[in-house]
C-alpha cells in the first residue's frame, strides 16, 4: 500500500500540466484572432457583396436583407454573379491566363533559383550572409519603383536598345515592353527571392555526408544530385513554388505596365470591375472563385508536409 507522501508529487505535476495547457491555448488565441480580424472578417465582407446586385449608388449594391410588404425580413441571395464567371469567357480566359502566367514564370524562378540556393549553400559561412543580402536587396526599394524601372530598360530608347544599337548588333529598336517577354521577366524579377530563400532554408540543413555516401557506392555526381540532393530539398521546392505561385496568379502592377492593354489576367480584371465598371459584386465574385482557386495547392502543400512529417 503505497505511503501518502508517495502520492503528493501528482498535484503539482498536475498544475503544471494545466499550466502548460492553459499557456499554449493562451498563445494560439492571439493567431486566430489574427487571422479572424484580418482575413476571416475581410472575407466574410466579401463573399457578402458577392451575393449582392449592382445598383448606382453608394455602396454601389444592394442589401441582403430588406423588409418585405408583409412586415417580414426577407434574404435575397445573388448567384448570377458566380454563372457569370463561367458564361462569360472573358473571365475564363483571364483566370487560365493567370495561372499559366503563374506556372510558367514558377517554373522560371526554379530554374533560377535551385542553381542559386545551392551555390549559396556550398560556399564558406563568411560569404553566405552577404549573398542572401544581395538576394534580398531589391526588397529595400520599392515595388512600383522597380517596375517602372524596367520599363525605362525594355523601353525602345532603353537601355538594352540602345546598347545593342551601339554593339551593331540590331538594325531597329526591339519591341520588348508590352509584351509577354515583360510580364515574365517582371514577374521572375519580383519574385525570384522568395524562391530562393525556402530553398535555402532546406538544402542548408541537408546532411553532406549522404552525397560522399553516394560517390562511395559509385554514384556518380549528377545521379546523386537527383537522386539524394533533389528529395530532400523537395519541402523547400514545394514552398517556393507556392509563395512564387499563389501572389503570381493575382499579380497587376507587373500585367498593367509592362505587359500593356493586350495582357489579360486577372487582378488586371479585378481593378477593371472595381474602379472603371464598378461592378463590386461581380469584381468580389471574382475575387472569392480565384481564392478558392488558390486554396486547393495550399491545401495539398499542407498535407504533402504532414506526409514528410509522418515519414
Amino acid at each position: 500500500m503505497p505511503s501518502p507522501s508517495s502520492s503528493k508529487p501528482a498535484k503539482p505535476l498536475h498544475a503544471l500540466r494545466e499550466r502548460l495547457r492553459l499557456g499554449r491555448g493562451t498563445v494560439a488565441v492571439v493567431p486566430l484572432l489574427w487571422l479572424g480580424l484580418f482575413f476571416g472578417l475581410p472575407f466574410l465582407i466579401i463573399a457578402r457583396i458577392s451575393l449582392s446586385e449592382v445598383v448606382i449608388g453608394l455602396p454601389p449594391y444592394s442589401d441582403l436583407l430588406s423588409w418585405a410588404e408583409d412586415g417580414m425580413l426577407q434574404l435575397r441571395l445573388n448567384f448570377a454573379n458566380f454563372m457569370l464567371l463561367w458564361q462569360d469567357s472573358l473571365y475564363l480566359d483571364a483566370f487560365i491566363n493567370s495561372l499559366r502566367v503563374a506556372a510558367t514564370a514558377t517554373l522560371i524562378c526554379l530554374l533560377i533559383g535551385y542553381p542559386m540556393a545551392l551555390g549559396i549553400t556550398r560556399v564558406r559561412e563568411s560569404l553566405r550572409v552577404p549573398l542572401l543580402m544581395l538576394v534580398i536587396l531589391p526588397f529595400w526599394t520599392s515595388f512600383l519603383i522597380r517596375i517602372y524601372a524596367w520599363i525605362g530598360i525594355l523601353k525602345g530608347n532603353g537601355l538594352i536598345n540602345n546598347l545593342l544599337l551601339g554593339l551593331g548588333l540590331i538594325d531597329e529598336p526591339l519591341a520588348l515592353l508590352h509584351t509577354d517577354f515583360a510580364v515574365y521577366l517582371g514577374i521572375v524579377y519580383a519574385y525570384l527571392p522568395f524562391m530562393v530563400l525556402p530553398l535555402y532554408a532546406t538544402l542548408s540543413r541537408m546532411d553532406h555526408s549522404l552525397l560522399e555516401a553516394a560517390a562511395d557506392l559509385g554514384c556518380r555526381p549528377l545521379s546523386a544530385f537527383w537522386r539524394v540532393t533533389v528529395p530532400l530539398s523537395l519541402p523547400g521546392i514545394v514552398a517556393g513554388s507556392l509563395l512564387v505561385f499563389v501572389p503570381a496568379v493575382g499579380e497587376f502592377v507587373v500585367p498593367d505596365l509592362l505587359g500593356g492593354p493586350d495582357s489579360l489576367m486577372i487582378g488586371k480584371v479585378l481593378w477593371t470591375e472595381f474602379f472603371n465598371n464598378r461592378d463590386w459584386p461581380v469584381a468580389t465574385a471574382v475575387a472569392v472563385a480565384l481564392l478558392a482557386l488558390l486554396v486547393v495547392p495550399v491545401l495539398l502543400f499542407e498535407r504533402f508536409r504532414e506526409k514528410e512529417q509522418d515519414a
